[in-house]
């Protein structure tokens, strides 16, 4: 893991190293008041010594890095290789394509030294890190295989007519009005990117006042009461989600029960991808007007 060189700025450092979640959580823990840059996609520190601060803890991270880990990754795959339709084999690891679940990202997630690659649309795993991909390859594979197009036409054919389509059907409707059950004397704020248990993380435009009716959508929505009101939403954009800041910690019982809260930074990544992912296929937007 090299640092970068980043000489504009006296008073920050950038931070760029492989992605996976045990890395970041101890990276966050020696630098607290570090923060991600989707634009820079590097970890930005501040203080004049944070150049320093950094270098040193990329030099413990790689000393954490077993020098035989890569052979000892290549002995066990030779010895007990994966097969799958899946995984390639390559001379740097290994490249896994799969059909989209969210079940597959979280399972690579969990892999040391396991990244996303854009260009090529896979997933790069390191040889060191095959045990870890070994243990979880099951899981990974059949949640794969249950995203393959044809079984989700099956699965599709046997729902049709059943209470378990039409409840997804009225989901579906629900969503296309894009309206939120909040409380009336819990308000979320107007036009900043919110995080809610039904629709992920949208940006509220209007409190309508209108009171929410249970009867007929007490099955669409949790906790639901006389005394909670209407809001209208919209998807919330890319560069509204890198504005936001993150919360210090995952949202409460209550934050959860009255139905939004301030995202964290996981939360944030997870939308930014997808915002993404959304604004690239849609092409070039005016902006929204608020």
């Amino acid at each position: 893991m090299a640092p970068p060189a980043d000489g504009r700025d006296p008073d920050r450092a950038l931070a760029r190293f492989p992605f996976d979640r045990m890395t970041v959580q101890r990276f966050r823990q020696t630098f607290p008041r570090a923060r991600w840059s989707d634009r820079l996609q590097a970890w930005t520190v501040p203080g004049k010594t944070a150049r320093r601060r950094i270098d040193r803890w990329l030099a413990r991270e790689a000393a954490r890095t077993d020098i035989f880990a890569e052979d000892r990754g290549r002995d066990a795959y030779a010895f007990e290789p994966i097969l799958s339709p899946y995984l390639e084999v390559q001379a740097e690891g290994f490249r896994i394509r799969t059909p989209y679940s969210k079940t597959v990202i979280d399972e690579l997630r969990q892999i040391p030294f396991a990244r996303w690659d854009s260009n090529h649309r896979v997933w790069r795993v390191p040889f060191a890190s095959y045990d870890d991909l070994q243990h979880r390859w099951e899981t990974i594979e059949r949640a794969a295989k249950r995203n393959e197009p044809e079984e989700r036409r099956k699965r599709a054919e046997a729902r049709r007519g059943t209470k378990e389509e039409l409840l997804s059907k009225r989901r579906a409707a629900e969503r296309r009005r894009r309206r939120l059950p909040v409380p009336h004397d819990d308000l979320p704020p107007l036009y900043r990117p919110i995080a809610t248990p039904a629709y992920g993380i949208v940006v509220i435009t209007e409190i309508t006042g209108e009171l929410v009716d249970p009867i007929g959508v007490a099955d669409l929505y949790a906790d639901l009461n006389d005394e909670q009101v209407w809001c209208h939403w919209r998807p919330a954009t890319l560069e509204e989600l890198i504005r936001t800041w993150p919360a210090k910690g995952p949202a409460g019982e209550y934050e959860r029960m009255r139905g939004w809260w301030q995202p964290t930074i996981e939360e944030l990544r997870e939308a930014r991808r997808s915002a993404r992912s959304r604004e690239r296929r849609q092409g070039p937007t005016a902006p929204i007007l608020e």
